[in-house]
């Protein structure tokens, strides 16, 4: 028998909930729904597409003391992986740790405002996806 739990959101930790999905939803694309408000303690983004897991943003009063166990992949849909990180940049993000290689391959693993690590990947157009 073939059983599938498809995954409903992902979920942050953050001492802003609502800040911190303001920052992935301008990294998405994502909407934050229209329950939403500044001071929630639950804050979600969708991206409105059926099937793909929306962002939940909860508030906790402890800080993120060690590195992510689990991490997004980010792959931009045009453009470049390097545009990409410097739009994120823009938006509050930081560069962690540069894996970019001389051939043009490679990652920038950034993290959020509050510390969550992420990675930028070549964009769909760098590999030829698109």
């Amino acid at each position: 028998m073939t059983y599938l739990n498809p995954v409903r959101h992902v979920s942050f930790d953050a001492h802003d909930p609502y800040a911190l999905a303001r920052f992935w939803s301008r990294l998405t694309g994502y909407a934050i729904t229209d329950e939403d408000a500044p001071g929630d303690d639950e804050v979600l983004i969708e991206s409105g597409q059926p099937g793909v897991p929306g962002l939940l943003f909860l508030r906790v009063p402890d800080d993120k003391t060690v590195k992510n166990r689990v991490h997004l992949d980010i792959q931009p849909p045009s453009g470049t992986r390097d545009e990409e990180v410097e739009r994120l940049l823009g938006l509050g993000a930081r560069v962690v740790d540069d894996r970019r290689t001389e051939d043009g391959m490679g990652w920038v693993v950034m993290a959020d405002p509050e510390g969550n690590e992420f990675c930028v990947e070549r964009s769909a157009v760098e590999r030829g996806l698109v």
